[in-house]
């Protein structure tokens, strides 16, 4: 899926402004990005300066008030809501900062739940969950309930919920807030796995630099633009 310069996602110029009744809020000032496939890309900077807004636009979540986003040979921005929500269930895993797990279901039925939008057999689907739990180490506990698993078993099933599709483009978003040093750490670490092993192209949101010096790249945002300076 990527272009032919390794090139995996390239955002042109964009502009994102939200309007709040008269008021025109604008997020993101004429920023341009590109990752190339295989990248482990950590965006940071200060609170308001765009991070999750920009992380939004890559995964079709939102979609630029001005300028282009791509992603591989396909241009997101210009698709219709419907479009975008099908492009992202095909090429998207999403990993958030407090899990968003469903408490009444197993680990084993929330990796699941990204599948029943696919045409995928009940056996197809069962097979796709014990290789994503087995990639985060959770073989053993995939009958448990959220409520049973420590906050890093419960990110595991997060990331191998984001990855049971085979998705094109892994969005992280504080993938660690919620966890203290060690679990955060193993986090941290499956994500390189991902990159390595796997070949699997990641942007992760953050505010630690602890964080940020796991990935490959840190790029850092400063009232909606881009820069390679940590902001003061």
């Amino acid at each position: 899926m990527t272009s032919g310069n390794g090139v995996l996602v390239r955002v042109e110029n964009v502009e994102k402004v939200f309007r709040r009744g008269s008021e025109e809020i604008r997020v993101l000032s004429g920023l341009s990005l590109e990752v190339p496939q295989g990248e482990f890309l950590a965006l940071m900077g200060p609170s308001g300066s765009g991070k999750t807004t920009l992380l939004n636009l890559i995964g079709g979540l939102d979609r630029a008030t001005q300028g282009a986003v791509h992603v591989g040979n396909e241009r997101i921005d210009t698709m219709s809501d419907r479009q975008r929500a099908a492009w992202r269930a095909r090429h998207v895993g999403l990993v958030f900062q407090f899990y968003n797990l469903l408490p009444v279901l197993s680990a084993e039925r929330n990796v699941e739940l990204p599948l029943l939008l696919t045409p995928l057999s009940k056996s197809e689907r069962r097979a796709h969950v014990e290789t994503a739990l087995k990639i985060v180490g959770l073989s053993h506990r995939q009958r448990h309930s959220p409520r049973t698993l420590s906050g890093g078993e419960q990110q595991r099933v997060g990331i191998a919920r984001a990855i049971v599709t085979d998705p094109t483009l892994l969005l992280c978003d504080e993938p660690t807030g919620d966890l203290d040093r060690m679990a955060g750490d193993e986090i941290l670490g499956l994500l390189q796995a991902l990159k390595h092993e796997h070949g699997k192209t990641i942007i992760m949101v953050t505010h630690d630099p602890h964080a940020s010096a796991r990935a490959t790249r840190t790029v850092y945002l400063n009232k909606g633009r881009l820069t390679s300076e940590k902001p003061e």
